[in-house]
């Protein structure tokens, strides 16, 4: 083959089949050495060195021409033409003298104004010289500006309204994997069980909350909204709230003054007063009671869905200053058995890999707490073959966790040799100073609880210790001998800051915050008590009922024979109140 021939194949090598490319010669023929050293005239090399050869030879010059191919594009249509000509009747035939085309002074000035923006950002905006809306839009804080939604409500304080179509997609993904939810909206079309509802919410903001906040409406309540965790927020979710007339007050990465102030703009409104809360942590109801004793008097019901929440619900109940009954939907079986477990199964591999892109296997780990969110950790990071410790101060907790095959350990006898220390325990002061002081360098430190009190990130921030911010919720803690502690998200929840959600597992327990607010708004006067009330359990088994329709799920119906001699309803309950799954 010509010299010539072998150009006009390599000029339309884009068009070759890998197969043509790869294959081997048959045994016995001659096959042409296309190294860039051979000529017409040297002869064919037949040995497999040589096919070798000719094969590296000729993807050398494939990934040439492509890298030819892409500097062209960056050019404009006529400097890309003319430099593709100039290449074809120029371009040396030897390996090493092949350049790519140079990037032109455009391109490279535009590229070090927009210093660590994205490529594709920069190669977005046609004007190097303006800086984008959104670098604009990061320097103002929410608070400093006005916004207004398509219909020109302006009751709400969110990133960016202009994010709103992205955050209706991303709700409207969230739906698919709600069905309970979508049950009820469809039930509720015509009676809607709601109407008259004025409830404040304090949650996480991200879609399939969204859906609950939608649900909610679409049964006839008023809702306004606030963030219960300022890294898990999502921007474009509260966009499409705000747009469609929430009034959401969160933005991602909240200072602790704007996390007060939005829960404060849910609640200071003239001409609204809510009669529910929706609460998770407890912050929205114990702002009311400290700051607006007043509005206590039309609470008809609170429901509560965290550890650190119906604890400090169980305070106010103690003191006497729980002013109406509250649902605790932390504590029902559906959420504890499907929320706290599988979600965190999945999502706490998710959030280290997402943040610390660490290697799981063989690495030693430490779980704090063995009550459903430790179960789910410890089973996901088994599964991945890490060596678990538990510590636990339950004896129940502490036996389930040794016959599951886990090490029962105390946190001061594996503290200096585990790489990862995870917090599932819901307390306060888990993992102190003192015991930072004694881990390996390198170990990574999260908390998989409510609230940032297990892990006292308080206590390195002190001179001697440097903070380093690495990327999104990745800090290295440096001592003065340079060891690194890896903290993650701040001490704050690790599943809902750093990690995507399994929304499904979580439709289970919106769907049981919907169903406790419906029981609350419509209990008769005086129904319930001052008391805290535990999800009822006829109400769990609806909840796992509609969930079940997302399965080819056929369940068993009792015989009147089988139902008398247990003693149950042949359409439920089917445990009693008392029995523990």
């Amino acid at each position: 083959m010509a010299d010539t021939e072998v150009d006009g194949s390599l000029k339309n090598s884009s068009h070759l089949e890998p197969s043509t490319l790869l294959t081997p010669p048959c045994n016995g023929a001659e096959t042409e050495n296309l190294s860039p050293e051979s000529s017409a005239n040297e002869r064919p090399v037949n040995s497999a060195s040589g096919s070798l050869s000719a094969a590296r030879s000729q993807l050398l010059r494939m990934l040439e021409a492509a890298e030819a191919r892409r500097s062209a594009y960056l050019l404009s249509t006529e400097e890309a033409s003319a430099a593709s000509d100039e290449a074809a009747r120029e371009a040396p035939r030897t390996e090493t003298q092949i350049q790519a085309p140079k990037q032109p002074q455009e391109f490279n000035e535009r590229l070090t104004r927009t210093g660590r923006r994205s490529l594709s950002h920069s190669l977005s905006h046609s004007s190097g010289d303006k800086r984008s809306s959104e670098s604009l839009e990061d320097e103002v804080s929410p608070r400093n500006k006005e916004q207004k939604n398509s219909d020109g409500s302006k009751d709400f304080c969110i990133k960016n309204i202009h994010q709103a179509a992205f955050g209706r997609r991303e709700i409207e993904i969230a739906e698919l994997e709600m069905p309970a939810l979508m049950i009820l909206r469809k039930a509720a079309q015509g009676e809607k069980p709601l109407v008259g509802a004025r409830i404040v919410g304090c949650t996480h903001i991200t879609a399939h909350t969204a859906v609950l906040m939608e649900t909610l409406s679409a049964l006839g309540a008023q809702c306004r909204w606030a963030a219960c965790n300022i890294y898990s927020i999502q921007n474009e979710v509260a966009a499409a709230l705000a747009e469609r007339g929430v009034p959401v007050f969160a933005w991602k990465g909240e200072s602790e003054d704007d996390y007060f102030w939005c829960i404060d703009s849910c609640v200071n409104v003239e001409g609204w007063e809510p009669n529910l809360i929706l609460d998770d942590g407890g912050d929205m109801t114990h702002w009311i009671y400290k700051k607006y004793p007043q509005l206590l008097k039309n609470i008809k019901g609170i429901v509560e869905e965290s550890v650190t929440g119906v604890h400090r619900l169980h305070q106010l109940y103690k003191t006497g200053k729980l002013c109406g009954p509250a649902i605790n939907v932390n504590e029902s079986v559906i959420k504890q058995k499907f929320d706290n477990f599988y979600f965190c199964k999945e999502s706490i591999l998710d959030g280290l890999k997402r943040t610390t892109d660490v290697t799981l296997s063989g690495k030693q780990v430490l779980v704090c707490g063995y009550g459903e969110v430790g179960k789910g950790c410890c089973a996901a990071l088994k599964g991945l073959r890490a060596i678990v410790y538990v510590t636990e101060v339950d004896p129940i907790c502490a036996l389930q966790a040794c016959m599951d095959g886990f090490q029962l350990a105390r946190l001061n006898e594996v503290i200096e040799m585990v790489d990862i220390v995870i917090t599932c325990t819901g307390n306060i002061n888990v993992v102190l100073r003192e015991h930072l002081e004694h881990m390996k360098n390198g170990c990574i430190v999260c908390n998989m609880g409510h609230s940032n009190t297990e892990i006292d990130v308080t206590s390195l921030m002190t001179p001697e210790l440097t903070w380093r911010r690495i990327r999104a919720h990745v800090d290295h803690i440096i001592w003065p001998d340079g060891k690194i502690i890896v903290l993650l998200a701040e001490g704050r929840l690790l599943n809902l800051s750093c990690s995507t959600v399994p929304v499904y597992v979580l439709s289970i327990t919106a769907t049981t915050q919907v169903l406790a607010l419906i029981e609350l708004f419509n209990a008769p006067e005086r129904g319930y008590k001052q008391d805290i009330y535990v999800f009822p359990r006829k109400m769990d088994e609806f909840v796992a009922a509609l969930h079940l329709q997302n399965f080819d799920a056929h369940l068993t119906e009792l015989t009147d024979e089988q139902v008398k001699y247990i003693g149950v309803n042949k359409n439920g309950p089917f445990k009693p109140s008392y029995y523990r799954y």
